[in-house]
């Protein structure tokens, strides 16, 4: 049964159509190294159905699939220039969370 929430519902035709294309890509890697779907499922540790939905682009698949996907294929590089940070974006500074102000247990809760 497919999954279907809001998010996935709410892609934007653009995102579905890079989905496509870059299921038509992993496919063409695995053709071009003679491996049948099954074999690059088995690889994967994962049913042919779902490296099947891998290349169809569907949205559904896991981040996690994909990234060893593009390991098989020799080409893990590639997630580096999904989201490429500008030099100088990160700095060395180490964000802190706020942190909630706790009180402890007040006197008059500590009378039994």
């Amino acid at each position: 049964m497919p999954r279907s929430t809001n998010s996935i519902i709410a892609l934007p035709p653009e995102s579905l159509a890079m989905l496509k294309n870059l299921g038509l890509r992993l496919r063409a890697r695995r053709l071009a190294q003679n491996m049948t779907l099954e074999q690059a499922a088995e690889r994967l540790l994962c049913s042919p159905t779902t490296y099947r939905a891998l290349e169809s682009g569907k949205p559904t698949v896991s981040l996690g699939l994909l990234a060893h996907a593009l390991w098989l294929f020799g080409r893990l590089e590639d997630m580096e220039q999904l989201n490429p940070l500008e030099i100088g974006m990160l700095g060395n500074k180490r964000s802190q969370r706020a942190r909630p102000l706790v009180k402890g247990i007040g006197n008059d809760e500590r009378d039994f």
